[in-house]
């Protein structure tokens, strides 16, 4: 069984800087890209930031240069670092992650994180 785990989100002012982290456990043999999503209120959920296994990472037109995407392989984490943060930032935001589960079977399973709400006032 695969627990994706998230912390750091927070109440910040506009302006302000969160960092956001989600780790993986369980029993799984790789982890292929990990990915944040956010969903505002009365919103669909959408696709923030990326990060492959070869560290291949993309970007919401909205957040290029205000957030970074980094995974550390070795402690099946990825973060979420971010900077000048807006209103319009405020949304519950969701870790998502493809992983092989076993090695001798290539398909990927997608799991995801329980959400951590991110709030920023103006």
């Amino acid at each position: 069984q695969v627990h994706m785990v998230e912390s750091g989100g927070g109440l910040v002012q506009a302006g302000g800087s969160l960092r956001l982290s989600c780790s993986a456990s369980g029993s799984f043999f790789s982890i292929n890209d990990m990915n944040w999503y956010r969903q505002a209120p009365g919103k669909q959920r959408e696709l923030v930031a990326s990060i492959s296994r070869t560290d291949s990472i993309n970007y919401a037109d909205s957040v290029k240069g205000r957030f970074t995407i980094s995974r550390d392989n070795a402690k099946n984490t990825v973060y979420l670092e971010m900077n000048s943060l807006k209103p319009e930032d405020t949304a519950v935001y969701y870790c998502n992650a493809h992983l092989q589960l076993h090695l001798f079977r290539s398909v990927l399973n997608e799991y995801w994180g329980q959400g951590t709400q991110v709030t920023v006032s103006s």
